[in-house]
């Protein structure tokens, strides 16, 4: 932030943008009364930052107004919300207090300003309080756990600093590059998911596309000119594929409207990683979306009003059975309804179908704002909501005590990003269930005593161990026996929370048998490195794994509550240990995998030390972000996009740093693994050697390509030092005949 006076234009601009904010906020109040308190508190904001620039150089109100401005239009919060959001920032960047907002606003909005000045104050005071340790990571995730925290007190909270985090993303072009690769990494590992569980897709997906212009800048210009492309040249297709629909549901006597809607870059992006296949090959680039008003005086219900236009659009366009998707009858956990399904036009162009009522709309885009306001006037029963079952139970995992801030922010994240799958009882009643979950998970999810008692499962009536993965179809039969109690080992391979949790309480009533093992486990443990469990060495552990006795840290670790999996790392903390074994910790946690040789990046010769991250294998040339080490200096360099360099940046916000590549000099080889698909013929595989090895003068380091039934399919291993030679390696491969598609994979 900087100072300086504000000029007449300045002033313009700032009326012209509450002008706006003031016109989305009458259609929200209810009242003249509400409305005098969104105007009282941008009077109050706009005084207060009077003369107060941004980075960018525009006045600083501009930013609580933008963050009132998506608190309204794009989740349909109220006044209270869109006040608070206006004043947001006061209490943090002025003289004023908590108590000044609560005389002069209320305890309501008091209180909102209070909770988002507490999530600013913490999240800024990672950069003003870097810590020279490897456990300063615990800060950074007990901010996100007072972050989470407030979904325990007034999802508000997070609503409004899901809007503040959306504004920020929209102007970190202003940051500084390394600020600007923390704040996105923050926002892919917890933020975009979030926003994702709480029905916000706008926020979401705008999010989404702007850590892809950041992280991936080459791939995300590529493919916004391909979809431009595509869309410019298939737009009367789309048109022709539309038009008899209309016509249909009219005739039907619907009254509807169509939307037209095309795949975010991020969207194809991310479908090209996880299927590992070209912009050409993503078929589901289109999509239209019937959103319709229910007939009340029907006899058919809402969902069955549903089916019926389903009928009608399939009996236009053949269908692709494997791509429909019924959240009708299954909400998302997020509460997300809708029937989706994929056809053919005439002209052969696949193109989703997404088919909601305007309650179901209006809940897909505004999420949990729209889901409270449709619940409050009895359209969604306490029983039938999903957001509200998840709710309970993000608030019993933020609650639990046996739970630390780290072991907290993986949870959440994984609770965040993993995905339901369904699964049948015996009888075919029909469950969801976590992605990965175990047999034993689903006996714990029918009863518990279930799963207390259970002995082994029929998965489609085959015999298979509890600890079995469960996949999407599966019928599972639960085998129990009357004296089965639960098992310690249980809790090496249940997936679900509830399950774990049950296990754990069950052992509880055995505490002095697990403190007993606990402790054995600690000894055999401590022997293995060479170290003795004295004093100093409890403290330490307690210290570390935020546990207040030494009788309760045996017991977590005798449930496996605390893992010694890093029981190396927490005693290079000790002074009485030798200063090579700090460091060999603290680059096995930057790099999380097998190191590569040293090399410099940089071209200005300072003989700083860069480790390539094996995990990702960034070539020159690519997006990179660097985790410095605060021991020795050492760097670690992956990519911007890799998924351990977010959890990295989410963890350990003050060790990042913008590693640049040299711009020449430098010959080291880096081996890239290439997938290639294809049609089969003769003499294909020599001429793919030949024109890597002798052609391109690039060398092959191993390749397995296997035909069935005259399509190829394998990859193929290759060394090179850049991205620019990686590219044209691509291209070349692509224009020989027979190949239909070259991606770069990892290996």
């Amino acid at each position: 932030m900087s100072f300086s006076e504000f000029t007449p234009k300045d002033y313009e601009i700032i009326k012209e943008e509450y002008a706006l904010l003031r016109l989305a906020a009458e259609k929200r109040c209810s009242s003249e009364a509400e409305l005098a308190v969104v105007q009282k508190a941008f009077e109050f904001a706009n005084e207060a930052h009077k003369n107060v620039r941004r980075r960018s150089g525009e006045p600083y109100i501009l930013h609580p107004i933008a963050v009132a401005k998506i608190v309204v239009n794009d989740i349909g919060l109220g006044y209270k919300s869109i006040a608070a959001a206006l004043l947001h920032d006061v209490v943090e960047d002025t003289d004023y207090t908590v108590d000044d907002i609560r005389n002069l606003f209320g305890e309501k909005i008091s209180y909102l300003v209070d909770g988002l000045t507490k999530i600013k104050t913490v999240l800024d005071n990672e950069d003003r309080n870097k810590q020279n340790d490897i456990y300063s990571e615990s800060l950074q995730a007990e901010n996100f756990k007072r972050i989470l925290l407030t979904l325990n007190d007034d999802v508000r909270v997070v609503l409004i600093k899901l809007a503040d985090r959306l504004h920020n993303c929209r102007t970190i072009e202003y940051m500084p590059e390394h600020k600007r690769d923390k704040i996105l990494s923050e926002t892919m590992f917890i933020f975009i998911p979030l926003a994702g569980r709480l029905g916000l897709y706008g926020v979401k997906t705008e999010m989404e596309n702007i850590w892809l212009r950041y992280k991936e800048p080459d791939a995300y210009k590529e493919i916004s000119e391909k979809i431009s492309h595509n869309v410019t040249n298939r737009e009367e297709e789309i048109e022709n594929f539309v038009t008899p629909i209309e016509d249909s549901l009219r005739k039907a006597g619907f009254d509807f409207e169509i939307k037209k809607r095309i795949k975010t870059p991020y969207s194809v992006w991310s479908k090209m990683q996880t299927k590992h296949i070209p912009f050409e090959q993503v078929y589901d680039l289109y999509a239209i979306r019937i959103i319709f008003t229910p007939d009340m005086n029907s006899q058919e219900s809402e969902r069955d009003q549903c089916y019926h236009v389903f009928s009608i659009i399939t009996s236009l366009y053949r269908y692709k059975p494997d791509r429909l998707r019924d959240w009708v009858k299954h909400p998302k956990t997020n509460g997300y309804e809708a029937l989706h399904c994929t056809l053919l036009s005439n002209a052969g162009m696949w193109i989703e179908v997404q088919i909601r009522t305007r309650r179901m709309d209006d809940i897909a885009e505004k999420g949990i704002a729209a889901h409270w306001v449709y619940k409050k006037n009895g359209y969604i029963s306490e029983n039938d909501s999903e957001m509200d079952k998840w709710l309970r139970q993000i608030k019993g995992i933020l609650v639990n005590p046996d739970v630390n801030a780290l072991e907290l922010l993986d949870i959440i994240h994984n609770d965040l990003t993993s995905t339901g799958i369904l699964v049948f009882t015996p009888k075919g009643e029909q469950k969801s269930i976590q992605k990965g979950a175990t047999a034993l998970d689903f006996a714990y999810l029918i009863h518990t005593e279930i799963g207390n008692k259970a002995i082994a499962a029929k998965i489609n009536m085959k015999l298979v161990p509890l600890s079995e993965t469960l996949r999407t179809g599966d019928q599972i039969e639960i085998i129990t026996a009357e004296n089965e109690h639960p098992k310690r080992e249980w809790l090496q391979f249940l997936q679900t929370r509830r399950a774990k949790s049950i296990v754990m309480d069950y052992f509880k009533g055995e505490r002095q048998k697990t403190v007993a093992f606990g402790k054995t486990t600690l000894v055999n443990q401590l022997d293995a490195l060479g170290a003795k469990l004295d004093d100093n060495t409890k403290k330490l552990l307690m210290t570390s794994f935020q546990i207040n006795s030494e009788d309760d840290l045996y017991f977590k670790i005798g449930m496996g509550i605390v893992k010694l999996d890093n029981l190396s790392e927490i005693l290079s903390k000790s002074p009485e240990k030798s200063s090579w074994l700090r460091k060999i910790i603290l680059r096995r946690a930057l790099e999380k995998s097998p190191r590569a040789d040293s090399l410099v990046l940089n071209a200005s010769g300072d003989g700083t030390k860069f480790i390539i991250a094996q995990c990702c294998k960034p070539l020159p040339g690519d997006p990179v972000i660097g985790f410095k080490s605060p021991e020795d200096g050492l760097v670690t360099v992956h990519k911007k996009s890799c998924s351990v360099a977010e959890e990295l940046a989410t963890k350990h916000g003050d060790w990042v740093i913008v590693p640049q590549w040299a711009k020449s000099g430098d010959d080291t080889s880096y081996t890239v693994r290439l997938l290639l698909t294809g049609i089969d013929r003769v003499g294909l595989l020599n001429e793919i050697s030949r024109y890597v090895s002798l052609v391109m003068g690039v060398n092959i380091r191993g390749m397995n390509i296997a035909t069935e039934e005259g399509i190829f399919k394998g990859y193929i291993d290759i060394n090179v030092n850049s991205k620019d030679i990686l590219e044209k390696v691509i291209k070349r491969l692509s224009s020989i005949e027979g190949i239909q598609s070259v991606i770069r994979t990892e290996i």
